[in-house]
């Protein structure tokens, strides 16, 4: 490949403003969303009390694709990620296609999540549900949080480690107390488990795999990580150990400790009340809004990263390449996303 066709290199108005322990926050909040609060009830129903070893499973093989990411990641510094690689194995067309294909799914991914976080809010605030209460949260977190991105990269990332906790420590406090609650025989099986509908474990898996997913998106950003060659292998493997724990864990509580596991539609807050009272619930209710802030906000740091580094590289119009005079992120890819994400936000739903 000649070096007319290789990628260029991240322009240096771009910082290297971002930690280890901030992407690690970035990967985490790339992956964990909605999805754990819902996971469980629909893992139950399809696949019974072999659900938890489904979650593992399913991380196991993740796993072996975040290795392939965390292997690239150790090679490259600058911008572009899934389409840099694309870009460097297969050519210039290749890291074209992967590179738009990408932005489009951050693009959906961020118009379903503030749909996600106007839904969870209304279950404490029922004004959120319908109308203008709807309204203002979508649009409201969507600016809010691209306004946030505007500013700089570091405040985007500080915000994003300051989600993890805030999206973690409910997950934690049901696993932790909810591990006391558990009927063994209900989370395992027992003896009385049947066995898996094999018509079942394809939509399963698919639905599994999809709750791992996201992690590919944090090297996009190498540009303005620091020490990007070390650090992003660091925060995706260190992730995927973590995710996995974590989702199995919060798997085996629910379905140990709600015997209508597959009947409900808020599985964590109604397992919660069970065995916490509604306190509890009311805290997981609360950490699935910023479980979904915290994705929403790495979607719109990461997502625009894409149309920055194919402007850059001259697949798409210049003024994407542009960065702010004084914050030095790519305030008009920023926008774009936001814009088009709220357009197709505000004309569906999160389904």
């Amino acid at each position: 490949m000649t070096d007319a066709s290789r990628p260029p290199p991240a322009p240096a108005g771009l910082a290297r403003a971002v930690g280890r322990w901030q992407i690690l926050g970035l990967s985490i909040n790339s992956v964990v969303g909605s999805g754990v609060y819902l996971l469980p009830a629909t893992a139950f129903a399809l696949l019974g009390p072999f659900s938890v070893w489904g979650v593992l499973a399913a991380g196991l093989t993740v796993s072996l694709l975040v290795l392939c990411y965390a292997k690239a990641a150790s090679h490259f510094e600058q911008q572009g990620g899934s389409a840099l690689y694309a870009h460097e194995a297969f050519g210039p067309f290749a890291g074209f296609q992967v590179g738009w294909t990408i932005w489009l799914t951050r693009v959906a991914t961020a118009a379903s999540l503030s749909n996600g976080l106007a839904d969870a809010v209304a279950r404490f605030w029922p004004v959120a549900g319908t109308g203008a209460g709807r309204t203002a949260i979508i649009a409201g977190s969507l600016l809010l949080l691209g306004a946030i991105n505007i500013v700089g990269v570091r405040q985007a990332a500080q915000l994003s480690l300051a989600l993890v906790f805030g999206k973690l420590l409910p997950l934690l406090l049901f696993v932790c107390i909810g591990v006391f609650h558990v009927d063994w025989e209900l989370a395992l099986g027992g003896p009385a488990a049947g066995a898996v509908d094999l018509r079942s474990t394809g939509e399963a898996a698919l639905l599994l795999l999809f709750a791992y997913a996201g992690f590919e998106n944090l090297s996009v950003a190498a540009g303005e990580y620091q020490n990007p060659r070390r650090n992003v292998p660091f925060a995706l493997v260190s992730m995927i150990v973590l995710v996995t724990i974590m989702y199995a864990a919060v798997q085996l509580v629910a379905q140990g400790t709600l015997p209508s596991l597959a009947a409900s539609s808020t599985p964590l807050a109604d397992a919660a009340a069970s065995f916490g009272g509604e306190g509890l619930a009311l805290l997981l209710t609360v950490g699935a809004a910023l479980s979904i802030l915290g994705t929403s906000n790495a979607t719109l740091l990461l997502g625009p990263r894409f149309l920055h580094t194919l402007a850059v590289g001259g697949h798409g119009p210049r003024v994407l390449a542009r960065l702010h005079p004084r914050f030095r992120t790519p305030d008009i890819a920023i926008a774009v996303q936001c814009v088009a994400a709220l357009a197709l936000a505000l004309s569906g739903s999160f389904v």
